[in-house]
């Protein structure tokens, strides 16, 4: 639009879209600073001046000007791409000057604006004089100047401004009044909440259903919800016009919102006699339409005015929410231009065509990275869900399939099933899914290099290109099927160090500091003496091929370490271990209970010489050979010097402390040691169900999630599975503490390795809204014997180790938990295993960090 006024004006309202290029035009000496000052703030407006001073320290040295516009182009380059107004104060009378301008404009999508001051010569002559550093400038320049600027007023639409202002004398500009316009696409205030409707395609029947599934009566929410349709509303179905007279008239009446999908593009030109060809549908339309003309003479006109006022997406919820037709990348949120416009209704290709002459469409949704949820349609899937923060709606409905819609911001899909197939689509609709349940294959660019992920509870978290390329080497190398690898647990903060006499960790410390977090009512568990054991229990091999992607006969779930490792060597070994635990399952009715077709469980499988083995013969066996050789000779000698008359007390009473040391370490590791046969001797103790289908669990309250698993235990009858002790304390009850303080001594007093300190309701935030540690490891004295060396103990030694800096290993914790929450919730989300495998790899990676790993 043009707004332009050629008579005088007491007062002269200058509209400018609030993210834009505002191009000051005239000539020297016409005010453009002056008005610039005066309208904009002062971080908005970029100078030529400014610029030439920068690059040559003389703000008039006109020789510097080539120099001074490549900065001033960069930094309205830089502003813009920040979405930041931005205004150029500059004569920019020449073409190609305000060319350049237009083309910045345009790479950063935005508009550009012109604002001419189109004083008379006289005033900008007076005005040059006025100023000491411009009192020379001939009279001609500004002559130029001004015959530059008039050549350009009739043709500065054509050059690309899509508004210009024209201001004609010094008392129109003294009283513009500059006034910045909300962009047509930015609806951050509407916060919703609102159910986005996926593509209809003339499916007036199930539109209805789905509306009244949603809660809508006559087009209205009882509860003030609003409905944001995704576009595609019209061809290939038998109601076109029907789903319009609905769509409209919930729009009209401010209970939807609605962006145009391409059908809708091509309607609209067909409608304003467009040569355009009736296929894909578009026939099917006009022909519904011609029926609706004798009815209603002008339908056809509020249709037409209908689709010219769509927009091409909106920002909404403030700004957490991009509603589009075909997807946009984050760049083009909130953007203006007819290339954000263009992939907004028909997203991006390949260049490619498929096997059923259809373009391929160029997967943009895999390379987002956005914090903002984008919700679309266009390409139809069987089954939707979430990528990278992105939902395709389109799920079919022409086609057979169902229409759906997202509650948001619940996140809760709803649909219904389509009638009938109203129109055969050229490509099957199950070979559409970009994700599908086992989606692409895992691919070496998803893990490679530096890595930002998503998470959905500590936002981006980064993956360094030398951890991913360490995590790489032992997934390749190591770990088991990738597809049976949904979840790795995190590594777990150990307790502040303690000041207690003789004690490096104490419950004291844990329970501080859950009580500064707020945290008032904690579950002490006790710890296992094993290895952190993770497993993927299928219902059965029709339930592991469904979700995970397994072949016919192939494995019904894993058994892995903390690193993605099998856990037992035998795969026959490991299927009776599954075998048990599905069986445990299936008697405690869990299965029904959970509404699920697999189980996702967190446990500890003993002893752990079943997997420590070679660390157990090398290191600690080793140690404790060494020390038995060794002390019962050194003590030997002693005692046979101190025979003799020599004064080796001290000496004999040190070599004495130290073999006492020595065995108490034999000891300590001893107790982690037992035969197996088999499965017989092995124990398994489950402490925690993560996820099962459709719904993580990670953040269910500790106590409900053992309740649980006692009922496994309960109904095993092969002893393989044990029950994990706990006791609830209350932080802020001294009696309490003091009752988890004894449960630990008496515990680690009989040679038991600790407990591990939770939040009883799970996922918990502090007052300031961060994540708390998920749990504390509180290791008993005699257990650290084995960590830290059989002397440990000795004053001087603790006074050392109480030193040790635990600030990365904790922060490791926390940052591995989030992206262990991020990889369950896609997986529950129904999420491609790509996908869930990328915070899965991310935390292997974060494990190779340079973490000593005993803290």
């Amino acid at each position: 639009m043009t707004t332009e006024d050629t008579g005088h004006a007491p007062h002269r309202t200058l509209p400018v879209t609030d993210l834009s290029l505002v191009v000051l035009i005239g000539a020297s000496g016409s005010g453009k600073s002056t008005f610039a000052r005066r309208h904009f703030k002062p971080t908005e407006v970029i100078s030529s001046d400014f610029c030439r001073g920068l690059v040559a320290d003389d703000e008039n040295d006109q020789s510097a000007s080539k120099d001074a516009f490549d900065v001033l182009h960069y930094i309205a380059g830089k502003r813009l791409a920040a979405g930041r107004l931005t205004v150029v104060d500059a004569t920019n009378v020449q073409p190609e000057a305000r060319r350049q301008l237009v083309r910045v404009a345009r790479e950063h999508d935005v508009l550009p604006i012109a604002i001419v001051l189109d004083l008379p010569e006289e005033v900008c002559l007076a005005r040059n004089a006025a100023r000491p550093d411009r009192a020379d400038m001939p009279r001609h320049v500004i002559q130029r100047h001004r015959r530059e600027l008039r050549r350009s007023l009739r043709g500065l639409e054509r050059e690309g401004f899509r508004k210009v202002h024209i201001l004609r004398s010094e008392d129109e500009v003294e009283q513009a009044e500059v006034v910045l316009e909300r962009r047509y696409n930015d609806l951050r205030h509407l916060t919703g909440p609102f159910d986005i409707i996926g593509d209809i395609h003339g499916c007036r029947s199930e539109l209805d259903t789905l509306l009244g599934k949603l809660g809508y009566v006559d087009g209205a929410h009882p509860e003030g919800r609003t409905a944001v349709f995704v576009g595609d509303l019209v061809d290939r179905g038998p109601d076109s016009p029907g789903v319009l007279r609905r769509v409209m008239s919930m729009v009209a009446d401010g209970n939807a919102l609605c962006v145009p999908g391409n059908h809708e593009n091509k309607l609209g030109r067909y409608l304003k006699g467009r040569k355009v060809q009736l296929t894909h549908g578009l026939a099917e339309t006009v022909e519904q339409l011609e029926r609706e003309d004798a009815k209603d003479p002008d339908f056809r006109k509020q249709v037409g005015a209908f689709i010219d006022g769509l927009v091409s997406h909106y920002v909404l919820d403030g700004g957490r929410l991009v509603v589009c037709h075909a997807g946009l990348p984050e760049k083009y949120h909130g953007r203006t231009s007819g290339r954000v416009r263009s992939h907004a209704l028909y997203g991006e290709t390949t260049g490619e065509t498929d096997e059923f002459g259809l373009p391929v469409r160029y997967p943009w949704a895999e390379d987002y990275r956005g914090s903002v949820a984008v919700v679309y349609g266009h390409t139809p899937v069987p089954n939707t869900s979430w990528i990278n923060n992105t939902i395709c709606l389109d799920t079919g409905a022409v086609f057979g399939g169902k229409m759906t819609a997202l509650r948001w911001p619940e996140r809760e899909l709803v649909d219904v099933p389509a009638e009938q197939v109203w129109y055969e689509p050229v490509k099957p609709l199950e070979t559409e899914a970009p994700g599908g349940r086992e989606g692409r294959p895992l691919d070496l660019a998803d893990v490679q290099g530096r890595r930002i992920v998503e998470t959905r509870h500590m936002g981006r978290l980064a993956v360094r290109e030398e951890n991913a390329a360490a995590a790489l080497e032992v997934m390749s190398r190591f770990a088991v099927d990738p597809r049976l690898l949904p979840y790795l647990p995190p590594t777990m903060a150990p307790t502040a160090t303690s000041r207690e006499d003789g004690y490096l960790e104490h419950p004291a410390e844990a329970f501080g500091e859950y009580r500064a977090a707020g945290v008032a009512r904690v579950v002490c568990e006790e710890k296992h003496m094993g290895s952190r054991a993770v497993a993927l229990v299928c219902k059965d091999a029709a339930a592991a091929r469904e979700r995970f992607g397994t072949a016919d006969g192939g494995p019904t779930g894993a058994l892995y370490t903390r690193t993605g490792r099998p856990f037992l060597d035998d795969s026959a070994l490991t299927e009776t271990v599954l075998g048990r635990l599905r069986a445990a399952v299936t008697a405690a009715g869990l299965w029904e209970e959970w509404g699920t077709d697999w189980v996702l469980l967190d446990a500890e499988l003993m002893p752990w010489s079943l997997k420590a083995r070679g660390l157990l013969r090398s290191q600690y066996a080793a140690v404790g050979a060494a020390s038995g050789a060794v002390f019962p000779a050194a003590t030997g000698a002693l005692a046979a010097a101190a025979a003799r008359g020599v004064d080796v007390g001290a000496l004999a009473d040190r070599q004495r402390e130290r073999a006492g040391d020595a065995a108490a370490f034999t000891a300590a590791y001893r107790r982690y040691c037992w035969g197996t046969d088999g499965l017989d001797g092995v124990r398994l103790a489950p402490f925690q169900i993560l996820a099962v289908q459709g719904r993580s669990l990670a953040s269910v309250p500790h106590d409900e999630q053992l309740a649980w698993l006692d009922r496994l235990v309960e109904h095993d009858p092969t002893g393989l599975l044990q029950v994990t002790r706990r006791l609830v304390v209350d932080t802020a009850d001294e009696a309490s503490v003091r009752a988890g303080t004894d449960w630990w001594l008496e515990m680690t007093g009989r040679g038991g390795e600790g407990m591990v300190v939770k939040p009883l309701g799970a996922l918990v935030r502090d007052g300031k809204g961060r994540l708390v540690q998920p749990g504390i490891k509180v290791r008993g004295r005699e257990y650290l014997r084995i960590i830290y060396g059989p002397e440990y103990t000795r004053p001087d030694n603790l006074d050392r180790l109480r030193g040790r800096f635990l600030g990365h290993k904790r922060s490791l914790a926390l940052r591995e938990y989030a992206l262990g929450l991020e990889a369950l919730d896609r997986l529950a989300d129904g999420e491609p295993l790509w996908r869930v495998h990328e915070a899965v790899f991310a935390v292997l990676a974060l494990e190779s960090e340079p973490v000593d790993p005993r803290l």
